[in-house]
């Protein structure tokens, strides 16, 4: 049955034959060169008109074409008869000079039809009806009174009609206030910044005594910063001006407020364009998003008026009554001067010449659509959109085909396609489709300087900004670490994790200041991080003991991060002392100086937490890092505290089920099995990720595929000089100092005199086997774990073993039988 259906469906429809021909893609090609061709000789009698149209004027006018041909006039112009009568006729019969823009529309629509150019035919259409008509009444109407002897007719027979209605019915001022009408009705259409010109012309007369810092319809109505945000007043001039459009712009997704809303939360319109290859496959090639571009002046924080004393303020309480004399703090006081790095220190790959292959497209619909049928499986129809490394195809299947069975044709489709490896993603979300993702031939590089430049990321007001690469369809992928709110990375070796950390740091050096957010790296490969050494005195935080700010000793990173709970806590107490609930309120506070110094009240940046290499500190250190790890991921939101851990092992002993449910937010670089997807991901996929940065987001049930930007080590060394050459605060960021209970401690609370009935055998037991383990006294003596490591403890009270060591067994200090009867006895 299958078949016979596949024959029927392609025996051609004779009703619908001539359609299908003209769809063809050889077809409109075609007929784009002959349209172009044409338009371009038009073109050139046009001009040539202008030199020889006095001489054949007399020859062409009121004479029919073919009258013209017969008598075999002698014609002076370039193109021959053909060119005289149609010039002619579309500049003194019809527009005048205007008539030019008809010949070049029909060589743009040529070169569309070419896919040469991508425009829309019919707004061009509409622009070029609009010039022409309007040229035409303004070339009647100026030039036919300067140059009235000349053969040319300048607005042609059209525009002097017009001009004559339009004199008749409102007088020469009339004409000119029509004229100019129309001319800022066409400047408004094509070109949205000419609001702002029109805008200015309408305020500076009005506004001549007015400050500029403090004018609410000024482009700079918030200030220089100097001065309280003044509410936006719309007045009926810029109301008047605005245009309303499918997309809204940057300009009305301004709320009324000076705090503005994350530009991520507006609805921007993606341009894409759709090739029609034939009646049942279309092609979306989504186009690269708006650059932004900076300023000719560096970037500096916003300076504020030299502020008042903190010793000034003379109350007893924790919360102080607003003053309207005191200005609000600057935490970016001290570093005034600091400058962010520019996008002119991050490299530009060439993508130019890498466009889309349409063969490779139309050749992998054919192998997709013919393998389907080979399993009896029919769709209505397939639509791929071409993103930098990966195409999705989305296919419709026929009524009646099971989802499953399309599933299970994985590896069959892989196989057909001769690629890396694909992924089925059946249904896809909110469509009614089924996605093929399918690796490019020639992939391209997402830049990170094609991320970082972008308008998206530059105008994103998150708390913490992390800008990822680009997705499937070529958008800037982007998600504020706030929100998250712990981040937990993993992937095979060499797939692309340090580019993606990089990435993550890279985004947060570019959009924060040093007074607003402060690192902690954990680096136990030594080699990743220590790059970032030179903004120490800028963005790390450490210990107050430490040499380095980069952490490399497992033994540090326990007392970092047992230091770094301290911290959580001492900012909990702020926060109920300040009668707030999370960072941004407390700051908020803080920045009004609403809160008291003197009662340890301080301005808290945001502290981000990168752990490299997990899996390695889980191994050597076990507990003692995953306890601390997992009460900052539970707690330390609030307080502004995020973490980002990164392991190359996911397995279940390292990303155990305390990580997995305080980290929801999860990046998963390629991996080499299915079980360790799921692991990740609680989910397969990351296991079909064709590595060098392909990446799968998630974020609760929502899973993105994204390609990571790549940030190589001298544009990080670039940004990291730039920063560490300015002024940078006198040291490091201090994180407080953590008194533990010391093992000592521990030890020292055993009273010996009570030593369990086994403690004899236990000490023997353990010098014998040379090996400090609670599970070897466990199963020699049949006890509980409680009584085995009460027993432990008391052996390390004696001396005989040493201190835990995390997962590794204890040093045993005795080396010989005979010397631990000696020390037993004394005991005794």
């Amino acid at each position: 049955m299958a078949k016979k259906t596949v024959r029927k469906d392609k025996i051609p429809n004779e009703g619908f034959s001539f359609l299908e021909f003209i769809r063809k893609e050889r077809t409109r090609f075609l007929s784009g060169v002959c349209l172009a061709f044409v338009g371009a000789y038009i073109l050139l009698g046009q001009i040539s008109f202008f030199a020889t149209g006095a001489a054949d004027q007399s020859k062409v006018e009121n004479r029919y074409f073919f009258d013209l041909i017969s008598h075999k006039q002698q014609i002076s112009n370039w193109t021959g008869v053909a060119g005289a009568f149609t010039a002619e006729k579309l500049i003194n019969q019809w527009f005048g000079i205007f008539a030019l823009l008809i010949p070049v529309y029909m060589i743009l629509m040529g070169l569309k039809l070419m896919r040469v150019l991508n425009i829309s035919a019919i707004r061009t259409f509409l622009l070029t009806a609009f010039a022409i008509i309007w040229g035409s009444i303004t070339s009647a109407f100026i030039l036919s009174s300067l140059f009235g002897d000349s053969h040319i007719k300048w607005g042609g027979a059209h525009g002097e009609g017009m001009e004559k209605i339009l004199e008749a019915a409102l007088g020469i001022p009339g004409i000119i206030m029509v004229i100019l009408l129309l001319l800022i009705i066409f400047l408004i259409i094509t070109k949205k910044a000419s609001m702002e010109f029109f805008r200015g012309l309408f305020k500076n007369p009005l506004k001549n005594n007015s400050s500029p810092a403090t004018d609410p319809e000024s482009d700079n109505f918030y200030g220089d910063g100097d001065e309280e945000p003044v509410k936006k007043k719309k007045s009926l001039f810029s109301f008047l001006a605005k245009k309303k459009e499918d997309t809204p712009t940057e300009e009305e997704n301004l709320p009324d407020t000076a705090e503005a809303l994350p530009i991520e939360n507006t609805k921007r319109k993606k341009t894409s364009t759709t090739l029609q290859v034939d009646q049942d496959f279309e092609i979306v090639v989504p186009q690269d998003e708006d650059e932004f571009i900076q300023p000719a002046k560096n970037i500096q924080p916003e300076t504020e008026p030299e502020r008042l004393p903190a010793n000034n303020v003379e109350t007893s309480d924790d919360i102080l009554p607003e003053r309207e004399e005191m200005e609000d703090y600057d935490p970016t006081k001290d570093l005034s001067n600091f400058h962010f790095p520019s996008t002119e220190l991050l490299k530009i790959y060439d993508a130019t010449g890498k466009g889309v292959d349409m063969e490779e497209q139309t050749a992998n619909k054919s192998k997709i659509i013919t393998t389907l049928q080979n399993y009896g499986i029919e769709i209505t129809s397939i639509k791929a959109t071409v993103g930098p490394t990966i195409t999705l195809y989305e296919i419709v299947p026929k009524a009646g085909v099971r989802i499953s069975k399309i599933r299970n044709l994985e590896d069959d489709i892989a196989l057909s396609l001769s690629a890396l490896g694909i992924r089925i993603i059946a249904p896809m979300p909110g469509k009614g489709t089924i996605g093929i993702e399918v690796p490019n031939k020639d992939p391209q590089i997402v830049s990170m300087q094609s991320v970082i430049a972008s308008r998206r990321f530059q105008e994103c007001a998150y708390d913490l900004p992390v800008a990822l690469g680009k997705t499937i369809t070529n958008e800037i992928f982007m998600f504020d670490l706030c929100k998250m709110p712990h981040l937990l990375v993993a992937g095979a070796t060499g797939q692309g994790k340090s580019v993606g950390l990089n990435a993550i740091i890279t985004s947060l050096l570019y959009k924060k200041h040093p007074a607003e957010m402060k690192m902690v790296l954990v680096d136990p490969k030594m080699v990743e991080f220590s790059i970032y050494s030179t903004i120490e005195r800028h963005y790390l935080a450490k210990l107050p003991d430490a040499e380095k700010a980069i952490i490399t000793d497992v033994t540090k990173v326990t007392q970092t991060l047992n230091s770094l709970t301290k911290e959580m806590d001492d900012r909990y107490e702020l926060l109920m002392n300040a009668g707030v609930r999370n960072i941004k309120e407390y700051n908020e506070k803080f920045r009004k100086r609403r809160l008291n110094p003197l009662k340890g009240h301080r301005f808290l940046p945001y502290l981000v937490i990168i752990i490299d290499e997990f899996g390695d500190l889980i191994m050597t250190a076990g507990k003692e890092i995953e306890m601390p790890i997992a009460r900052i991921a539970q707690k330390a939101r609030a307080v502004g505290m995020h973490m980002v851990i990164a392991t190359q092992r996911p397995t279940t002993n390292i990303i155990t089920g305390t990580i997995k449910a305080n980290f929801p937010a999860r990046m998963a670089f390629r991996v080499t099995s299915q079980i360790d997807s799921r692991t990740i991901l609680d989910m397969s996929g990351a296991n079909q990720l064709i590595g060098r940065g392909d990446l799968l987001f998630s974020q609760g049930s929502d899973l993105v595929r994204i390609q990571c930007a790549f940030v190589d080590t001298p544009e990080v060394e670039g940004i990291a000089q730039y920063i560490g050459t300015q002024q940078g605060y006198s040291r490091a960021f201090v994180l407080p100092e953590f008194v533990g209970e010391g093992n000592e401690d521990k030890a020292g609370s055993v009273d010996l005199n009570d030593r369990d009935p086994l403690f004899d055998e236990a000490a023997r037991l353990i010098v014998v086997h040379q090996q400090g383990s609670t599970s070897l006294i466990q199963r020699k003596f049949s006890i509980g774990y409680n009584r085995a490591g009460r027993l432990m403890d008391q052996l390390e009270a004696a001396g005989i073993v040493g201190p835990a060591q995390g997962s590794k067994a204890r040093d045993v200090f005795i080396a010989d039988e005979y010397s631990l009867e000696q020390k037993l006895s004394a005991f005794n």
